[in-house]
């Protein structure tokens, strides 16, 4: 029975991260890549819904939104 008890609590905690993970973006984010404006080897993303922007190591994306609060 304690078995069942850490493995449901292990499973429990391991699905809340990956929930949270997945919602760290609000529905109003839409990043788009600009290559045409990426330094070297980096990659430029810019918000199609609040502006925001960042340049990323190429090949990642962003996770978080970066609206000015």
């Amino acid at each position: 029975m304690p078995v069942l008890l850490i493995l449901g609590l292990i499973a429990f905690f391991v699905l809340s991260w990956l929930w949270h993970r997945s919602r760290t973006l609000t529905r109003d984010c839409r990043w788009r890549e600009d290559r045409s404006r990426a330094p070297e080897g980096r990659s430029f993303f810019r918000c199609a819904s609040c502006g925001a922007e960042t340049d990323l190591p190429r090949g990642k994306q962003p996770k978080h939104c970066l609206r000015q609060q």
